[in-house]
């Protein structure tokens, strides 16, 4: 291969206009320092001669001192502190290089009679630092005013949050005007902050101030460039953005940018994940290797959206394979194919079955043998469950009894039961079906000697058939939204923060633990739909009406995350807590096997749901209409 000379140096001087100048500039400098030392330009015979030597040796030696340290291959239009920092750098280098041509190196080898006065280096060097700075200054001035022209078109902005992402996005903004946002100012907590510039940007005050500044300036769209910002503080700024009638954006969570997902300066929609932005889980992930590395791994529905983004976080992990299971084929399909092609060195194995179904899971698990189970199949929705007992209790129960006694069976070392905080004093069907399957998986870890845990937590954004997904397509069909009551409360997760816990859970588990995650806050719906239409660009009533239908069966208003003979104690996680029920039933084993043989004969839903309450004595069903209100009992209450 035939190389060009210079290779490797042919960009260094990208910038030949600015060798130009620094020629007749640095020469320049070094004239007037001399005349300025004799106050007049006739410097005699003696200094006439020395000054002109000193120049011709002096100035290539200031361009060789500069090329070296790049200064002719940098983008000046977009300068900035490191630039300058690099300006002063090579302006030092080549004083300090010229202080000692003209004070030792001439004299001594009797090119000039004496040294060049000391007056005439020191005023060289700042009138070289000057010379250099002004024409690379100066195309960085001109890069901004062309940004500038180029913005006046553009919806104006205002950016919340004058830090180190706020600086980025001021400048992205700038430096990118086809985004069509013109920044005019920042707001900001800080107070040390108020009335001072950033990026020559005022900061205008604090975020109370949000709705009279976009007012005041016309504001279109308000930025959240805060990655750490808290749920709550992101819902005030869209709050008081739509109020006064500006569209809100956001740079991504903390979590995001730390994963690599998304860089700092990514602008997207603010989505209703950001109003419960939390701080970014922070996952061993040694332990959690120990789960799945090497390993073989199964996930029961794993084609539902827990189940799924367990294979995806798994997969993650390197394991020996990952046997996903599910009872509908084209939720399988999906996942399966997803897997391969985005891991192609993990081994995948796609099974349909029903956990249900003993005699197939028994073939599953000889023929896999998996090391760590994760069993998320189950039917989740409280109103469809509260109709279909006995599918509630076949799945729920029937399915997680068979899952985890094959897993002893065939000596799976870990088991984690995806389970819900409506297990907890439940108020309906599906609530003590899934605490009769946590007090399962409990008998058998106590009985077998395994780690077989359950993971208990709320709601999980964005999965299907879950409230998100409901509010947005009564707001597509221009509503109305309909909640059951002014004063219902959820815990809310995201899908990748409540896997993550789960697998950190499960390395956590020593058998028959029941582990809760720190889900911070309950929300009210009614203002995570009052949100949700804001951020779809509406109105609440004025274009999607908010209707309260009454609350359903087997509802409550608050949910619950222990049971009070519950002892709750941390864990080295700080976001999961360990609990352990004292006691089971008496006689569980015949109580469950009574339970699903009704179930599977078909027996009359008020017996099935009398043989739950006596599996679980907390069951208190409500009836159709009534809500129902509980102590919340709150992960911090218990360890106080």
């Amino acid at each position: 291969m035939v190389q060009r000379p210079f290779g490797p140096y042919r960009h260094h001087l990208r910038n030949r206009y600015l060798f130009g100048a620094d020629v007749l500039l640095f020469s320049l400098s070094t004239l007037t320092a001399f005349a300025l030392r004799f106050e007049r330009f006739d410097w005699g015979p003696v200094y006439g001669h020395a000054a002109s030597l000193y120049l011709l040796s002096s100035l290539p030696l200031k361009l060789l001192i500069f090329w070296s340290v790049g200064m002719y291959r940098r983008l000046w239009r977009h300068a900035g502190v490191v630039e300058v920092e690099r300006i002063v750098a090579a302006a030092a280098a080549s004083g300090a290089a010229c202080l000692l041509l003209g004070a030792a190196v001439l004299p001594l080898s009797g090119a000039i009679p004496s040294r060049i006065p000391l007056s005439v280096l020191f005023l060289d060097l700042l009138l070289t630092a000057a010379a250099a700075a002004l024409p690379r200054l100066a195309v960085r001035a001109l890069g901004r005013r062309h940004h500038r022209r180029n913005l006046e078109d553009a919806r104006p902005a205002l950016i919340v949050g004058a830090g180190a992402a706020g600086e980025l996005i001021v400048k992205e903004l700038l430096g990118h005007p086809q985004l069509g946002l013109n920044p005019v100012g920042f707001v900001d907590d800080d107070r040390a902050k108020h009335g001072q510039r950033m990026c020559d940007l005022p900061v205008f005050g604090s975020l109370r101030q949000i709705k009279d500044i976009v007012l005041q300036y016309a504001i279109e769209e308000v930025i959240i460039a805060m990655p750490r910002a808290p749920g709550r503080v992101v819902r005030e700024v869209v709050r008081a953005a739509a109020e006064a009638g500006a569209g809100t954006r956001t740079v991504p969570g903390i979590y995001d940018i730390i994963s690599g997902r998304v860089a700092v300066g990514e602008l997207r929609q603010v989505e209703i994940q950001d109003l419960l932005r939390r701080e970014p889980i922070q996952t061993d992930f040694e332990s959690v290797r120990s789960l799945a590395t090497g390993e073989v791994v199964l996930v029961t529905g794993a084609g539902g959206s827990i189940g799924s983004e367990l294979c995806r976080q798994l997969a993650r992990l390197s394991p020996g394979r990952i046997v996903v299971l599910g009872h509908g084929e084209n939720s399988i399909f999906d996942i399966y194919h997803e897997l391969i092609e985005s891991f192609p060195s993990v081994a995948v194995s796609p099974v349909i079955a029903d956990t249900r179904d003993r005699e197939r899971m028994r073939h599953v698990f000889a023929a896999h043998r998996p090391f760590a189970v994760f069993h998320a199949a189950a039917h989740k929705h409280v109103p469809l469950m509260e109709e279909n007992v006995v599918e509630a209790v076949t799945n729920n129960v029937l399915g997680t009894r068979n899952v985890a006694e094959l897993a002893a069976e065939f000596g799976t070392e870990h088991l984690v039961l995806i389970s819900t905080d409506k297990a907890v004093r439940p108020t309906n069907v599906m609530g003590a079906t899934k605490r009769v399957a946590e007090e399962i998986v409990q008998a058998i870890a106590e009985l077998e000697g395994r780690n077989f845990v359950a993971v208990r937590f709320g709601n999980v954004l964005g999965s299907r058939g879950s409230v998100i997904p409901t509010f947005l397509r009564q707001i597509r069909k221009g509503g109305p939204v309909t909640i059951t009551h002014p004063e219902m409360r959820r815990y809310f997760m995201t899908i990748p923060e409540a896997v993550q816990l789960v697998l950190q859970a499960g390395a956590l588990g020593r058998g028959g633990e029941v582990f809760v995650l720190d889900m911070g806050e309950p929300v009210k719906i009614l203002d995570l739909a009052s949100d949700l239409i804001r951020l779809s660009g509406l109105e609440v009533d004025t274009d999607v009406e908010i209707r309260f239908t009454g609350t359903r069966p087997g509802e409550k208003l608050y949910e619950e995350l222990f049971f009070s003979s519950e002892n709750a104690i941390p864990t080295p996680h700080p976001k999961v807590l360990r609990a352990r029920n004292g006691t089971l039933p008496a006689g569980l084993g015949t109580q469950v096997d009574r339970l699903i043989a009704a179930a599977q004969r078909g027996d009359g839903e008020d017996e099935l749901r009398a043989m739950l309450q006596r599996l679980v004595p907390d069951f208190a069903a409500s009836g159709a209409g009534t809500p129902v209100r509980s102590t919340l009992v709150a992960a911090p209450a218990i360890l106080d």
